[in-house]
């Protein structure tokens, strides 16, 4: 229906001779097809070879256009898949189990447990957990599903509400990569924020260096600190009462297994590593080079046979395929956008229609990131399919440069938390809900939504206008 209706649309456009932007269809059409739940690989080759049609490329040019612009995905992509296969490394090391077992057994034991104390702890634990696996230890997600689960019993004895978690664990997330620029914010801020500010802003004059990126993104951030504050001392802050592992769950067919332990060695050697990776990570600005001398010295050190090297490597590929897969297609996307021709008059309606006023230009773009971010998931997808657009028109409407970056970085990050296809909605779901009593979409998604983009908009909106 969602695609007969398109069509419908489109024909009528056609039938009454009103143009129809090629840049506008690709998105449009994009975003459709996933919130229809094509899958986000089939919607970005799909929309983006349709909107080459629509340009009059015809379909070996589109083809063309969509291959030539592959290779910088493709890099980011392979530092992604590298990253993954660190945190599988890291997951085999027991390290994050035997500090949440430690945990449990201090807190879960403890006749005081019920003290507000011991709850301001664990979300602070939670806090620092998220900024380590963004940054200093780079497992993303993979984090999660190991930490939470043990301590499930923990919260519900102290009656917390999850979705107070789930906010505190997106919006710590999502402010780690959007700020500071070591692991995925290395990525993020780095490898796909400025690299995209200085290709498209290079024909305005515009040239941004590495130290502007978290002076514009701080607000933003600021934006998601006030939301998870909101979330644990408002919205979520009244006890909650959850029942016992339902059938099927992860917790109730848990069978006991030997508690894991750290041998001196393999533990000097998992330090070493995680210091070796951040440290050739900023002497070779790369995290990539970072993650993958990581994984060797893990290796080296017994974390893993060394005959299971290739299956590790494999589950870490696994685990970021899709992350991948999206980048590398979400450039070629955004590649062929850009020799449509199509965005320049596009870039002038839109500065036509909001007539110079900036805020409601700012706002427009804002919210119209929210709503693609929030098709597919993932802001680092976003910022190449945003930045062919967004970059012209703030330079066209006026923005200061610092200010250009926070409306690009801040419009493809909002929806990240909150979209139902996001890896850190479904990462926060898998942890807790191992018992059976936490719902993806109304314990996760839209606590996460609320919570982690309205704050961010509003400050980021506000940004724009000061910077």
């Amino acid at each position: 229906m969602t695609i007969a209706g398109l069509a419908a649309v489109y024909g009528l456009l056609e039938l009454t001779g009103t143009s129809i932007n090629a840049v506008v269809l690709a998105i449009v059409v994009m975003v459709a097809l996933c919130l229809i739940k094509v899958p986000v690989t089939v919607a970005l080759i799909a929309a983006a070879l349709l909107g080459g049609l629509q340009a009059g490329m015809g379909m070996e040019g589109s083809l063309a256009a969509f291959n030539d612009n592959l290779l910088v995905g493709a890099q980011v992509g392979l530092t992604y898949i590298m990253v993954g296969a660190l945190a599988v490394a890291l997951s085999r090391s027991g390290l994050i189990e035997v500090f949440a077992r430690w945990i449990t057994n201090r807190v879960g034991t403890d006749e005081a447990a019920t003290a507000k104390g011991v709850k301001w702890s664990l979300f602070g634990i939670f806090i620092v957990a998220s900024l380590l696996s963004q940054n200093l230890i780079p497992v993303h997600i993979a984090f999660i599903p190991i930490l939470i689960p043990p301590l499930l019993g923990v919260l519900n004895r102290l009656r917390v509400d999850r979705r107070a978690v789930a906010c505190v664990l997106a919006c710590s997330m999502s402010a780690a990569y959007l700020l500071l620029p070591t692991g995925f914010g290395a990525i993020y801020l780095n490898e796909i924020l400025l690299a995209n500010v200085n290709q498209f802003g290079e024909p305005f004059g515009l040239s941004a260096t590495a130290e502007m990126a978290p002076k514009a993104m701080f607000w933003p951030v600021m934006g998601l600190v006030a939301g998870m504050i909101v979330a644990v001392l408002v919205t979520y802050r009244a006890p909650r009462d959850y029942r016992e592992p339902a059938a099927g769950s992860a917790l109730a067919t848990a069978t006991a297994e030997a508690p894991a332990k750290l041998r001196p060695f393999p533990l000097v050697m998992t330090v070493l590593g995680l210091a070796a990776a951040l440290f050739f990570q900023i002497a070779f600005d790369s995290l990539l080079v970072g993650a993958m001398v990581g994984f060797i010295l893990l290796s080296i050190g017994g974390i893993f046979r060394w005959n299971d090297q290739d299956d590790v490597f494999t589950s870490g590929m696994l685990m970021m395929a899709q992350i991948a897969v999206i980048i590398t297609v979400a450039s070629g996307f955004a590649g062929l956008l850009a020799q449509t021709g199509d965005i320049e008059p596009l870039i002038a309606a839109t500065a036509d229609f909001v007539g110079g006023n900036m805020a409601f230009g700012a706002f427009l773009m804002l919210f119209i990131g929210l709503f693609i971010t929030i098709g597919f998931g993932d802001s680092f997808a976003s910022v190449p399919i945003l930045a062919p657009i967004y970059i012209p028109l703030a330079l066209e409407l006026g923005f200061s440069p610092l200010a250009t970056i926070c409306l690009l970085g801040a419009a493809a990050a909002l929806g990240d938390a909150g979209s139902p296809a996001s890896t850190i909605s479904l990462g926060v779901t898998s942890g807790l809900n191992a018992d059976g009593r936490h719902d993806h979409i109304r314990d996760s998604v839209i606590p996460t939504f609320l919570h982690c983009n309205i704050g961010m908009l509003l400050f980021a909106w506000v940004a724009s206008l000061v910077l």
